[in-house]
């Protein structure tokens, strides 16, 4: 992927054409931190998203799923931290509303041109004084550089230790395309899409249809990896939005330089969901699982999702523990086929499993290895094509005292 398009290490949302943002502390949290950010688009943009799973969807994505029906564009994105408003009922709901329109008026725009986004507590309603007073203050202060994305991107976060951003740019019919992105994510993490608040910014020109394609595909192999506790929050979205100010061509799959903007996108993502797995509630180290070997790359996908999301592969992790019969265990349980005498297992370079058989390895080595900040599981079920990565982090005592007060 490396080869079609080049990495931007400071860039973030407000990189590509068009995109401004800002970030504000309205008072929704104890600290003087920013909870209340907007990304704010110069023109309306082609726009998608996707949704979390869970049957309890909170109050903002069913706004925004209202805001995208009406044409598939968006001006901006409104995002609050520190208060889900999930499970608030009819109140919810018009507080949701509320905060659209209320953006809306204040940027001058139609209010289906608006979509909000909530993070942090559930079941609490939001204090709407001090949000609609922060609201009023956010269009003053967008900046189309690196503050305004820092602004930003300090305003969506909740226990999340580091601020995840991402950007790349390509080349598509002559014409520089540059695509960012901000996520927030840190506990409350599975796969089953989104698995976090993620946006993404880019001036490509891309019809809505496209991009909302694009952007589910890409979720499979990305966001839809990675898990922390194996939990699905209520508020789980992800949003694309697509400027068009760049210049080029309109993209179709049948366009020269669509495969290079896939993976630019492609790119994006996964970096934004390592830096999820890697940011989890007290952990120390990303793991990263790739399986091979499988039958299809959907059985590769439920293997690798299964190891990464074992409270026993986590916690050996976290004791550099070189035990293996965690991860065959997980292969086992998967829900796949796989022939139970031909999987190959290394831990890094480490091989511990052949063929199903024990190895003799270094326990030493082993150990210094497991110690360090990433570790890497590589699985062989040596029976097809079929290929997956998946990303996850280790399950210390900090997790379960961060989420046993997370309220107080």
């Amino acid at each position: 992927m490396g080869k079609s398009f080049e990495i931007v290490p400071e860039g973030g949302v407000t990189s590509p054409k068009g995109f401004r943002a800002s970030g504000l502390h309205c008072g929704l949290k104890k600290t003087d931190r920013h909870d209340l950010g907007a990304i704010v688009c110069d023109v309306p943009a082609a726009a998608a998203a996707v949704y979390t799973t869970n049957l309890f969807q909170a109050a903002p994505l069913q706004v925004t799923r209202e805001s995208l029906a009406e044409e598939g564009k968006l001006r901006a994105v409104l995002v609050n931290s520190g208060n889900a408003n999930a499970c608030t009922g009819k109140q919810g709901e018009d507080d949701a509303r509320t905060m659209r329109s209320e953006l809306a008026e204040a940027l001058g725009i139609p209010k289906h041109l608006v979509a909000v986004a909530s993070t942090g507590v559930i079941g609490e309603l939001l204090k709407m004084d001090r949000v609609s007073a922060g609201i009023a203050k956010l269009p003053e202060r967008l900046r189309s550089d690196e503050r305004g994305s820092e602004d930003f991107c300090q305003a969506i976060l909740t226990t999340d230790l580091v601020k995840k951003t991402a950007c790349v740019t390509l080349t598509v019919d002559g014409q520089k395309v540059t695509i960012s992105g901000a996520a927030k994510g840190s506990g409350m993490i599975h796969p089953n899409m989104a698995t976090m608040l993620g946006f993404v910014t880019t001036d490509a020109a891309i019809s809505a249809s496209l991009l909302q394609e694009l952007l589910r595909e890409t979720t499979d192999v990305t966001f839809n990896m990675i898990t922390v506790d194996g939990d699905t929050s209520t508020n789980d979205m992800l949003v694309a939005m697509a400027s068009g100010l760049a210049g080029n061509r309109e993209l179709s799959r049948g366009h020269a330089d669509f495969a290079a903007f896939a993976d630019g996108l492609r790119y994006v993502c996964a970096e934004l969901a390592k830096a999820i797995a890697r940011d989890g509630e007290g952990a120390t180290k990303l793991i990263e699982t790739t399986v091979a070997g499988a039958r299809s790359d959907d059985d590769a996908r439920a293997i690798a999702k299964t190891i990464i999301g074992s409270s026993l592969v986590k916690s050996a992790a976290f004791g550099a523990d070189a035990n293996w019969g965690r991860i065959i265990a997980a292969v086992g349980r998967a829900g796949v086929p796989v022939d139970v005498n031909t999987v190959d297992i290394r831990l890094g370079d480490i091989s511990v499993l052949e063929q199903s058989r024990p190895v003799p390895f270094d326990e030493d080595i082993a150990l210094e290895y497991l110690k360090g900040s990433q570790v890497d599981i590589f699985v062989d079920l040596n029976m097809g094509s079929g290929r997956a990565v998946a990303w996850g982090c280790d399950l210390t005592y900090d997790y379960v005292r961060i989420n046993a007060a997370y309220r107080t």
